[in-house]
This record gives structure tokens, sequence and C-alpha cells, in this order.
């Protein structure tokens, strides 16, 4: 069972990214207070986020109150201080310590979308992935900086996929959904999927999947489904000698003149023209993301 503690690491590796620390812990002293300008240690960022109770933060001369479910994304050197309030409730926090160039990068990106206060849900992918991270080093006693790098890096990419309006409104367990539903439909191109039967094999009703699924991924399941098929018939035909109906058919299309027209609006050629054309970049496969 996971417990409030804190864990530094001490390297000087900067050609990759390191954990400087990351704990959790709650304050309820008034002596609690950082303030970026005169603090010994620089050259990293901070992600500290609040479990309960409330902090504040003041940052380009303004203040902002840190309640459940927000959070601070900070650069050391930099003109903040974030502080417990005199007489407030407890405030439990979690926090990481980034050090590496692209920390910074991806900090300010995220924060020229959202400010440097963002707002999260518990379950969101970017706190899971906190606490996956955290349980690695508590409980599982990982120390390697190439394995924490890796995953930290992970974690930084979930940061920035999740900072568009759209992203932070999907929690962990949509994610793990959405997930399920393109694995499947990785899977099973070949076969007639429907709505229903993704909607079946994911447990959710169909609007319901169909309105997280564009959220999440810009796009419809089945627009998804059929790019994995265009996908998989651009492999076969470069690297196969199948017929081309049965190529479409081995693709899920359900006619060849279905396949035909479909794979012209991706590939702006029929299949047939596809396979006799000597590319500039004959590439054996094709992915549409």
């Amino acid at each position: 069972m996971l417990t409030p503690a804190s864990y530094g690491f001490r390297n000087e590796d900067r050609s990759i990214l390191t954990i400087d620390s990351i704990g959790w812990q709650t304050i309820n002293s008034p002596a609690y207070s950082f303030a970026g300008e005169e603090r010994p240690d620089t050259g990293h960022v901070i992600f500290q986020y609040t479990l309960s109770g409330q902090g504040c933060i003041e940052y380009e001369q303004q203040s902002y109150p840190l309640p459940k479910g927000s959070g601070f994304l900070i650069k050391v050197p930099g003109r903040h201080r974030y502080y417990f309030p005199e007489g407030g409730e407890p405030w439990e926090v979690i926090w990481l310590n980034i050090r590496g160039e692209e920390a910074a990068r991806l900090w300010d990106l995220v924060t020229a979308r959202e400010g440097p206060v963002i707002r999260r849900e518990t379950d969101s992918p970017v706190i899971e992935g906190f606490w996956r991270l955290f349980r690695m080093i508590a409980e599982e006693k990982v120390t390697d900086k190439y394995l924490l790098s890796a995953r930290v890096y992970e974690w930084m990419l979930t940061l920035v996929r999740t900072s568009t309006d759209d992203g932070k409104e999907i929690s962990e367990t949509s994610s793990t959904m959405i997930e399920k539903a393109k694995r499947y439909m990785k899977e099973n191109y070949a076969l007639p999927v429907t709505l229903e039967t993704l909607s079946g094999h994911c447990g959710v009703n169909k609007h319901h999947l169909c309105r997280l699924f564009q959220k999440s991924e810009r796009t419809s399941p089945l627009a998804y489904l059929r790019d994995r098929r265009v996908e998989a018939a651009v492999a076969l035909l470069r690297t196969t000698e199948l017929p081309i109906h049965e190529i479409g058919r081995r693709c899920g299309f359900e006619s060849p003149s279905y396949f035909g027209k479909v794979f012209r609006h991706y590939m702006a050629m029929t299949p047939k023209e596809y396979r006799m054309k000597t590319l500039e970049f004959p590439y054996d496969a094709i992915f549409y993301e």
C-alpha cells in the first residue's frame, strides 16, 4: 500500500529527462513557502497537484488559488512563489520535479495552452500516470535512470496530449476503453465490424463510445477502422500477388467497387494503379494517424 513519501535523485546527465524529486505529502505550516527566484536548486521544472485542501501560487504578479483537482507548472528559476496560506485546511499534494531541456520545452507548450495553473480530475491519465511512476519508485524500487527517463517522458507526453479542452475531459477509465476499441479494430479490421459490435465489445452505449472516441482521437470509430483497412490494403498490394478483389475482401471492404472508391479517396489512384505504379518512395506500409 502506498504511503506519503518523497524521493530525490542526483544525476548530472542533462542529455535525457531525469527526475530531481518526486513526492506525496500533507502541508499544514505557513512556513511552507518557495520563491522561484530565491531557490538554490535551479534548472528544473515542477508539477505540483492538490489532492485535498488548498494552497496558493503567485505567478507573474498574479495570485491563483490551488484547490483540489488543480495544480501548477513552473520552471526554476522563475518569477513565482507557492505557499500554504495561514489558517487554511491541511494541503495534501503530489509533486514531480524534472530536469532536462526537453522538460522545459514541453512545459512551455502546456503553459502556453493553459497558463501556469492546470486542472485535472483525480482519475485523469496525467494523475494516474503520476501514481504509476510513484509506485515504480516506492514499491518496485526502480532507480535505473534510463527506465525512469522513459516513464517520465511518457508522462509528459500525456500531459501535452491532454492539455487541450477535449483531452482534459477524458478520464483514465475512458482512455482505457478507447484503447480497447482501437485494439479491437486493429485486430479485426477484416471482419464486418459495426458500431454495435464495437460498443458491445467495449461494454458501453454506441453513442457514448462515438462521443468519447471523437473527443479523444478527433475522428470517428468507423473512420479509424477505415484507416486501418486502407493501411492493410496498401501493405498487401505492395507485398503480395493476391488479386485485388481478394485484398479488398481480406481488408474488410464489402465489395470491390467500395474498396476501389475508398482507396482512390485515400491514395488518389485505384488499387491497380497503385500496385503498378513505380513510386518515388515505395513504402511497404503507410500509416494514417
